[in-house]
């Protein structure tokens, strides 16, 4: 009997490359597959419609629930009043103070009834949890960050990441199926709850997105670095990267991609200009997942500059890493534990930098401005993002991690 598979989203289709490629290779694999996922980014939804047209497995796009500003209000005002006479806060309603959307994914998602279900972000995992029991189904979940470590410091983070421990404290214990994106967020989750440690699923990218042919770099132009996020936020690295790009002998330029609708973007084209470099740093418009391989590719590297303003940036692995290497573009990344860690293993396609030194950091730019030493560093790229970095080989890792979830329910019956 074909098994059935639930994946619980609170983003849009279009947000979480991640989602896609788990229901791509679970549909791929004979599974009965369902996607539930949100439907509140208006700016998505003709990309979202273009998806779930092409996708072969079934899509369920869950609208904001009228009251659910006032919900979240309610349950925050009774969480901290029950922390403030030293009591327990439930579950739900520490869910619903952190700002998620659960009442919408809850209703519906215990209409489906499914032999597994795989909660992707903290959001999901009541809905998926609450459905799990009552058919009487497998509970999964997916870390694609560590949740409870993204905190920043600030009082409203700090209350939020504590309701958010309550609710991943309480559910995670109950997961037979546990991936993370990184190694050491499944350290971290495992040490934290005193849980398995969940197996690392890389955010790769199918060969099919890879361009056919490495890129011709041409001697005597400059060096072009690119970035793209969903959005352009303050603390991604790239005031270092200008700073070092005020300060190279080699001409280097820089294009970022994604959304400035808070304004970072501009900060950042102001910060160049006053180093005179304004010339040579441009804001790019957001663009399908889809598309991003084929977009890095016109480049000669890749930026992963991520900070220390959280613990979950210090061990994360982001998706921009394995599609610049998909994409044949060495990438330079921060020397976080988790990016070291990685660099360890890409070999000539990856240069760490302190984003404290924009100095070594415009030293390490020039260098590979050098068209051999770029050459060299380019096929080491090409070479990994086919050989290993690729979701052709890592859905493996996903597909044996669900079969050995089934195995253990039949062998325990």
């Amino acid at each position: 009997m074909q098994r059935a598979v639930c994946i619980v989203s609170p983003g849009n289709l279009a947000s979480n490359p991640r989602v896609l490629k788990e229901a791509d290779a679970l549909h791929g694999a004979g599974y009965d597959v369902t996607a539930i996922v949100c439907n509140y980014n208006a700016a998505l939804r003709e990309a979202d419609d273009e998806i779930e047209a092409a996708a072969p497995w079934k899509v369920i796009r869950v609208p904001r629930l009228a009251d659910e500003g006032v919900t979240a209000r309610a349950a925050t005002a009774l969480a901290k009043g029950l922390l403030a006479v030293g009591s327990r806060v439930p579950v739900g309603i520490a869910a619903r103070s952190a700002r998620t959307p659960v009442s919408a994914l809850l209703r519906r998602t215990r209409e489906v009834k499914a032999d597994l279900y795989i909660a992707h972000y903290v959001a999901a995992l009541p809905a998926a949890a609450e459905a799990a029991r009552r058919h009487g189904a497998l509970l999964g979940f997916d870390a694609e960050d560590f949740h409870s470590g993204e905190g920043t410091g600030s009082a409203d983070d700090a209350f939020r990441m504590r309701m958010i421990g309550i609710v991943e404290g309480a559910i995670l214990p109950s997961c037979t199926h546990l991936t993370a994106a990184a190694p050491l967020i499944g350290k971290a989750y495992a040490s934290r709850y005193g849980i398995a440690e969940p197996v690392t699923v890389l955010n790769v990218f199918p060969l099919s997105m890879a361009p056919a042919v490495p890129k011709i770099r041409g001697e005597g132009t400059a060096l072009r670095a690119y970035w793209f996020s969903q959005t352009i936020g303050p603390d991604r690295g790239l005031q270092a990267f200008i700073q070092a790009m005020a300060q190279t002998t080699a001409p280097v330029t820089l294009d970022i991609r994604g959304s400035n609708r808070w304004g970072h973007g501009d900060a950042l084209l102001a910060l160049a200009a006053s180093l005179g470099i304004g010339d040579r740093v441009k804001l790019l418009p957001m663009a399908p997942p889809g598309e991003m391989v084929r977009l890095a590719a016109d480049y000669d590297i890749g930026l992963s500059l991520e900070t220390d303003v959280s613990e979950n940036r210090r061990i994360c692995l982001t998706n921009k890493i394995f599609t610049y290497l998909l994409a044949g573009l060495p990438v330079i990344m921060s020397d976080t534990p988790a990016q070291k860690l990685l660099a360890a293993d890409l070999w000539r396609a990856a240069r760490l930098c302190s984003l404290s030194d924009p100095a070594g950091l415009a030293r390490t730019l020039d260098t590979l401005a050098s068209p051999p030493i770029l050459a060299e560093s380019a096929e080491t790229a090409w070479r990994l993002g086919r050989e290993r970095y690729n979701w052709d080989r890592e859905q493996d890792v996903l597909l044996q991690s669900v079969a050995a979830a089934f195995a253990r329910r039949e062998t325990a019956r």
